[in-house]
């Protein structure tokens, strides 16, 4: 007999080792656990599995679904954000209008109402397209400020903001 806390504990540390499922996105966190079925035992391994249900909390970026993310890297042709687990959402330099490419020391995008994108601001932005990555267990981001209510947020006063 296994005890159910340790059935648990592997669950938990191979959900890690998932970044990311295909259709399902991220995995944020199991709130319930339904059942454990009795373990099955492979005799050539002798190993046990165990068919677990369970109820969990999950992040899939739709096109069109409004997010917040911070900007980790400034590059010529737009910059990468990060936003909760997904490290890859792009916003190309085509996608922020009125924005233009400062490159003097640290590169940043300043607007016409000197408004900037550069490392460490909070940006508000809409979902363009998603795309699976088998390779990595991710999902690719990319994303647009067009629009009304997009583009950098004001944080002042937040220490320690982390989205």
């Amino acid at each position: 007999m296994v005890p159910a806390r340790l059935v648990v504990t592997n669950l938990l540390k191979k959900l890690t080792a998932y970044k990311a499922l295909d259709g399902d996105g991220y995995i944020l966190g199991v709130t319930k656990l339904k059942t454990i079925c009795k373990g099955k035992r492979h005799e050539s391994t002798k190993c046990f599995s165990f068919l677990v249900a369970f109820i969990c909390r999950t992040l899939l970026p739709m096109k069109g679904e409004v997010m917040f993310g911070i900007v980790h890297r400034v590059l010529r042709t737009g910059v990468f954000l990060k936003s909760g687990p997904m490290e890859l959402v792009y916003l190309s330099a085509q996608k922020m209008p009125n924005y233009h490419l400062v490159d003097e020391g640290n590169p940043l995008f300043l607007s016409n109402d000197l408004s900037r994108i550069e490392e460490g601001v909070v940006i508000r932005f809409v979902v363009l397209a998603t795309r699976w990555r088998q390779m990595n267990c991710d999902i690719s981001v990319l994303a647009s400020i067009e629009g009304d209510s997009l583009g950098p947020v004001a944080t002042a006063g937040l220490d320690g903001f982390e989205l």
